[in-house]
């Protein structure tokens, strides 16, 4: 039966449809189970009618396809008709994994390739659908959200682009900077943490955690990400700190200001288990180096959090910080592509998102609130609660 009540009386915007894109395919295929059992349990007076048309099905995923010519050019094809329905769009922009050929030449799919398919399949959806949603975990474009000189502005014109092709509402999971969604201010942009997940897979995979001030320490790792520290250190009743970055500003290398040294704010670490908590992995550096700061700084275990697992440079140096005893655990989600190396890694922890994402869209659906869902406060308490109580999570 279903573990979440949902109060889904309302009848559906329309027909739901997923378009899983090829970048987001194994994530939509859990999305797509979670729902498909949870509407054939679910007991509604209404949902034989007509209003309720295609509302219990075996499957929401729309036959779709993207063929590349030989000189790399493509188009999207939907297999099936979307008059009418509720579709939600699904798109990994960081999956490197996927290729294609051009002229011979195999290259693999770039952030550009993949907004560039989400908007073949917009255009192939052709304004016939009821509403279109996008499901984009990683925001395309999210590092170049601000202006500091003569530069572009990536992230806030691709969103406003994403509405003028007909987009209705944008949903993204930690987004680099929230205030984006100012480039859209008529238009739905929900930024959604993974707070709840952190807990519940910390919790799940060390068991001898202590939670409160005197044993655990919520870190940010810089300034832009305290509003994370500050949010779970509240709902855990712990304390927290940062580390600022100091850079040198007279060079860029490898498009960003060199870190010069990592300088900690905050109450003595010693002794303590710490959790350091960001929006992304990319190359790992900067994250090594906070926890190298706070093992310096004779720190119990360091836990590492991310949403993106980025991995740019791949995980030599992960591995190296683990034998050396300067990480525990390594946590992000599989909201973004895992490679199999990492997911054998014996520190590694993947937080699964799917489920959550399938409340999102389920409830959407039925143009129902989210804002328990944006909000986890009572999950994560009642996730602790469990944990204290020896009980299983």
């Amino acid at each position: 039966m279903l573990n979440e009540e949902r109060n889904l009386d309302t009848i559906p915007v329309g027909a739901l449809g997923i378009i899983a894109l090829d970048s987001c395919k194994e994530i939509g295929k859990k999305v797509d189970k979670f729902i498909s059992d949870w509407r054939y349990e679910r007991q509604n007076e209404h949902k034989h009618t007509i209003a309720f048309s295609g509302y219990q099905s075996d499957s929401y995923l729309i036959d779709m396809k993207i063929p590349r010519f030989g000189s790399g050019e493509a188009k999207g094809l939907l297999n099936e008709s979307v008059r009418g329905k509720d579709l939600f769009i699904m798109l990994d922009v960081t999956n490197y994994s996927l290729t294609y050929t051009v002229c011979g030449h195999t290259n693999h799919m770039s952030p550009d390739d993949h907004y560039q398919d989400l908007k073949r399949v917009i255009a192939a959806v052709a304004g016939k659908g009821r509403r279109i949603t996008v499901i984009m975990p990683f925001l395309y474009e999210s590092r170049q959200h601000k202006r500091t000189g003569r530069e572009s502005l990536d992230c806030a014109l691709a969103l406003q682009e994403l509405v003028d092709w007909g987009v209705d509402n944008i949903i993204t999971f930690d987004a680099h900077d929230p205030r984006v969604q100012n480039a859209i201010p008529l238009h739905g942009f929900e930024t959604v943490q993974p707070a709840y997940q952190f807990v519940k897979g910390l919790l799940r995979n060390v068991d001898d955690i202590t939670l409160d001030s005197d044993h655990l320490m919520m870190i940010s790792p810089d300034e832009g990400g305290m509003n994370r520290a500050i949010y779970l250190a509240n709902i855990l009743g712990v304390d927290m700190g940062m580390f600022y970055k100091r850079r040198d500003y007279s060079k860029i290398v490898n498009g960003r200001n060199p870190i010069v040294a990592h300088e900690f704010l905050g109450s003595s670490v010693e002794g303590k288990d710490v959790f350091v908590i960001d929006d992304m992995i990319s190359s790992g550096e900067s994250m090594l180096d906070v926890a190298r700061e706070l093992k310096a700084r004779k720190a119990r275990r360091v836990f590492v959090a991310a949403t993106f697992g980025l991995f740019t440079n791949g995980l030599d140096k992960f591995d190296e910080a683990y034998e050396k005893g300067i990480i525990d655990k390594v946590l992000t989600t599989n909201l973004t592509y895992q490679t199999p190396e990492l997911l054998t890694k014996p520190y590694y922890i993947s937080c699964d998102m799917s489920k959550y994402i399938a409340l999102i869209i389920d409830t959407l659906n039925h143009d129902t609130t989210i804002s328990d869902l944006l909000n986890p406060v009572a999950r994560i308490q009642k996730c602790i609660d469990k944990y204290k109580n020896g009980e299983k999570i």
